[in-house]
């Protein structure tokens, strides 16, 4: 057989699985199955549910051998992956208008600038792709092997905007490959990043419109502000939207809301609580946001933890921590965090706990969430305040390590405050844990 490039290394091999009781061991890697090359994990899935396999694994010796595997209950090899692509991740081919990643600070960690555009990634980790670097196969690939959801990122559906705004000549076949997915039953999950004067009003409008004639396979789309750093130099001239823009948008948007409850059963378009903040105006009731399905845009995160922070003061646990607590968080939040505390301090009136909002000098003044705020600046704006202990949310932080954006550890924090550090999940219930641990 030829000699295939793409391997998928084995991670950790299950006990009492089917592969270990044929020996596979970790640092083994599966090369293909039945003949057919294996690229990611989701090739391997939908080729191994089969009641006859053919697996060709390589040793970590280096010999190859061909296991012919009768699997008629159709169970789990036992394997897991030390990644789940097993070729390289695709890179984005856009230069959009509006990409945070080019305006990144210079000098920061070499990952912060890989701009992943991988649909396989989309359905792995939740990732939103702009599908601009596929081809027809490869959305007949998701379809095959029934991919969903699918995250896609359409800011328009206008082919000629939307090849404008990603500088790319192949964005404008966007609503065909959404058509193929439509047609396969292939859930999607949508995003919008507004920009002021290029894809908001009637252009906004419009691809509503024609998301929602996709439904119910198009189940969800949120439409959150462009964000804008300080590091714009030679980029598309894009505006902040104000105050006014931004109450005009929610009035847009909530229009269509109750015209989509009508007509489709469900609100099906959110907008990011960053517009209703910078509108200056109340979050929507919580029913408004059905089951949540764009939270992790940041779409009512604000309303979803205060209801679970009021549900975790019901229950009335016991204020273990008497020392003082200086929770710090972006400036965009700092009222809400207030609110809550203000609620806290009626219940436990023991409770030392003060908010500060960060003023963010790594990205600039018009950066404003909590996720962005680097460590410096965390630093520097809390190292003369009293406290005995600070507290952070969780996403100031990358994912699977303690370090900040401007590679700042969180050791560090503690050793130039000269106290813990605790951080809180963007959950109502661990915020209070948290704050009365």
């Amino acid at each position: 057989m030829q000699v295939l490039q793409k391997r998928a290394l084995i991670a950790e091999v299950l006990p009492d699985s089917i592969a270990e009781e044929l020996g596979l061991e970790p640092g083994d890697a599966v090369c293909a199955v039945n003949g057919r090359e294996i690229v990611d994990f989701l090739d391997y899935q939908f080729l191994t549910a089969s009641p006859d396999i053919l697996l060709e694994v390589e040793k970590k010796d280096g010999s190859r051998i061909e296991f012919e595997i009768e699997n008629e209950d159709m169970e789990d090899l036992g394997l897991t992956f030390q990644s789940f692509i097993f070729d390289s991740a695709k890179s984005c081919s856009n230069r959009c208008i509006f990409c945070f990643i080019d305006q990144l600070p210079p000098d920061m960690r070499k990952s912060l600038y890989f701009k992943d555009d991988d649909s396989r990634l989309s359905f792995l980790y939740g990732n939103y792709v702009t599908m601009t670097n596929m081809l027809p196969k490869d959305v007949e690939r998701l379809v095959e092997y029934h991919v969903s959801p699918v995250n896609i990122s359409v800011h328009t559906t206008n082919p000629v905007l939307r090849e404008r705004m990603l500088q790319n000549r192949h964005a404008g076949r966007l609503m065909e490959y959404m058509r193929m997915l439509y047609e396969g039953g292939i859930t999607m999950n949508m995003q919008i990043v507004l920009c002021k004067g290029v894809n908001d009003g009637e252009e906004l409008d419009h691809t509503l419109c024609d998301l929602a004639g996709l439904h119910p396979a198009a189940a969800s789309v949120s439409v959150v502000p462009v964000g804008l750093t300080r590091y714009r130099e030679n980029l598309y001239p894009l505006e902040p939207f104000t105050r006014e823009d931004a109450q005009e948008i929610v009035r847009q948007v909530e229009t269509w809301q109750e015209h989509f409850l009508k007509e489709l059963g469900t609100r099906f378009v959110y907008l990011a609580d960053e517009l209703y903040l910078l509108a200056d105006l109340p979050m929507p009731p919580h029913e408004a946001y059905e089951d949540f399905p764009q939270i992790e845009n940041g779409v009512g995160m604000e309303v979803s933890l205060a209801e679970e922070f009021n549900e975790a003061l019901l229950e009335k646990p016991a204020l273990e921590y008497r020392g003082k607590t200086l929770i710090a968080t972006g400036e965009l939040a700092l009222p809400f965090i207030r609110s809550l505390l203000a609620q806290a301090k009626e219940q436990y009136p023991a409770l030392r706990v003060e908010a500060v909002g960060i003023r963010n000098n790594l990205f600039g003044d018009g950066v404003t969430v909590a996720g962005l705020v680097g460590g410096q600046d965390l630093i520097s704006q809390t190292q003369d305040k009293d406290l005995d202990r600070l507290m952070i949310p969780r996403s100031m932080l990358k994912a699977d390590e303690d370090i900040f954006l401007d590679d700042v550890t969180l050791a560090q924090v503690e050793a130039a405050l000269g106290v813990p550090v605790v951080t809180a999940e963007n959950d109502g219930f661990d915020f209070l844990y948290q704050l009365l641990h």
